[in-house]
C-alpha cells in the first residue's frame, strides 16, 4: 500500500527547534514564559489593526473565555453558524446558554446574513435578544463580514469570529480575526500553523484580553498567597508550545502560498469534470488561505458520491473527509432552534475535503488528482 497521504498534517519549518531549545536551555518548561509573550506579539503584529492577543491552550478555550467576557450566562441565547466543527458550539453549552443555529449561504458556505437577521428578529419577538453571534470562516473562506457586522451593529449584538481555520485569510484586504468584537484562532496539529495544541483570543479591547489572561491562569488575585475571588480556568499556553508557534509564524506566508497552490492544482486539473465544483472565493475581495481544499460532487445518477469517492481514495491510503456535519443535525444539538433553507445540509450531503497539507509533494497531489479522474472516467461508463 502507498504511504499515507494525510488530509492536513503538521509541517515544521526548521527554526522551531531553535526556539524550543532556547526554552529548554533557559529551563522555561512551564505554563507562561517569554515565548508566550513573544508569540502573542508575533500574532498581534501579523494581524495588525491594533489587536491584542492572549495565547491559550486551545481554540475551544478561547471561545469559552470570549463568551464569559461578553457576559453570557445560563438561560441566554447565542447565535452560531451551523456548518462548523462542534467546538464552535460546545462553549455555549459550557455556559448553560442556548445555541441558535444559522444556515449557510451558497457563495461562501458560511453564515447566511439573511437568516441571521431573520433569527435575530424572531428571537427578539420571543423576548430573547441573543447575547452574541459566532461566525465561522469555514476552511479558510471569509464570511460576508460587511453584512454580518452591519447586522451586528444594527441590533447591538457583539460578534465573535471563529477564525480557527482562517489565519492569513483576508476580506477586502483586512485580515480575518480583526473584524469582530472578539476572535479566536486554533493552532491544533492540523491547522495552517501549529503549536501541537493551542489557540488564541484576539480583540482590540485590551481590557478584555487582560481579563482573559487573568481568567486563564486560574483567576489568581494579586496576593502573596493563593487567593481567588472568581472562578478561573487552566487555559494558558505553555512556553514550550509557544516556542514552536514562534518558529511557525516565520513560515506562515509560505504555508498560505502552499495551501493555495494545492487548491489551484485541484481546480486546474479537476475543474473540467462536470460533477465537481469548488468552494471558490466569490470575488476578488475574498482571499482564502484554502486551509482545506473542498469540493462538492453532485452526481444525479448516484454513481459517484462524496462517500464513495472517499472510500475509493482510502483504498490507496489517501485521506479525505466529508465536510462538517451541521450542528443542527447533531444529536447533542437537535433540540435547539435552527433558521435556514437546507443549504448546509446539502453541502454536507455532497461535500468532501481533499488532502491539503502544505507538505504535500507534487507527486502526492498528482496521485490524488489522477485517482479522482480515474474514478469519474470509470463511473461514466458504468
Amino acid at each position: 500500500m502507498n504511504k499515507k497521504i494525510s488530509l492536513s498534517s503538521p509541517h515544521m519549518g526548521g527554526s522551531e527547534f531553535l526556539f524550543l531549545k532556547n526554552a529548554f536551555d533557559s529551563n522555561w518548561i512551564a505554563p507562561l514564559g517569554p515565548h508566550v509573550d513573544g508569540f502573542e506579539n508575533d500574532i498581534a503584529t501579523y494581524l495588525g489593526n491594533d489587536v491584542h492577543v492572549a495565547a491559550l491552550s486551545s481554540g475551544t478555550a478561547s471561545l469559552h473565555l470570549a463568551l464569559i467576557i461578553l457576559g453570557v450566562k445560563a438561560g441566554d441565547e447565542v447565535i452560531c453558524q451551523s456548518l462548523t466543527f462542534s467546538a464552535s458550539a460546545n462553549p455555549i453549552m459550557y455556559q448553560g446558554a442556548t445555541p441558535i443555529f444559522i444556515d449557510s449561504e451558497e457563495s461562501t458556505w458560511n453564515m447566511s446574513p439573511e437568516f441571521l437577521e431573520i433569527a435575530i428578529k424572531d428571537r427578539i419577538s420571543k423576548g430573547k435578544k441573543p447575547k452574541a453571534i459566532i461566525v465561522v470562516h469555514l476552511y479558510g473562506m471569509p464570511a460576508s463580514m460587511d453584512r454580518i457586522m452591519d447586522i451586528s451593529r444594527k441590533y447591538r449584538i457583539p460578534v465573535i469570529e471563529d477564525a480557527a481555520e482562517a489565519l492569513g485569510s483576508t476580506y477586502k484586504g483586512q485580515k480575518l480575526g480583526t473584524f469582530g468584537d472578539l476572535a479566536i484562532l486554533s493552532f491544533n496539529g492540523n491547522k495552517i500553523i501549529t503549536t501541537s495544541g493551542g489557540g488564541a483570543l484576539i480583540s482590540r479591547n485590551e481590557d478584555w484580553i487582560i481579563k482573559a489572561r487573568f481568567l486563564a491562569t486560574q483567576a489568581r488575585d494579586v496576593a502573596p498567597h493563593y487567593q481567588h475571588s472568581q472562578v478561573g480556568y487552566n487555559y494558558r499556553m505553555s512556553n514550550i508550545c509557544a516556542s514552536i508557534g514562534r518558529g511557525q509564524m516565520e513560515v506562515l506566508p509560505l504555508r498560505i502560498y502552499q495551501r493555495r497552490k494545492n487548491f489551484s492544482h485541484y481546480k486546474r486539473l479537476l475543474g473540467h469534470l462536470n460533477n465537481i465544483t469548488f468552494q471558490n472565493e466569490p470575488d476578488d475581495t475574498y482571499f482564502s488561505n484554502h486551509w482545506l481544499s473542498t469540493i462538492t460532487l453532485d452526481d444525479s445518477s448516484g454513481r459517484m458520491t462524496n462517500n464513495s469517492l472517499r472510500l475509493i481514495l482510502a483504498e490507496d491510503n489517501i485521506e479525505a473527509r466529508p465536510v462538517w456535519k451541521p450542528m443542527h443535525l447533531q444529536p447533542v444539538f437537535a433540540e435547539f432552534p435552527f433558521y435556514g433553507d437546507g443549504t448546509s445540509e446539502n453541502l454536507f450531503r455532497i461535500g468532501l475535503c481533499l488532502p491539503s497539507g502544505s507538505n504535500l509533494t507534487e507527486y502526492e497531489i498528482r496521485l490524488v488528482i489522477t485517482k479522482i479522474k480515474n474514478c469519474f472516467e470509470t463511473s461514466s461508463v458504468l
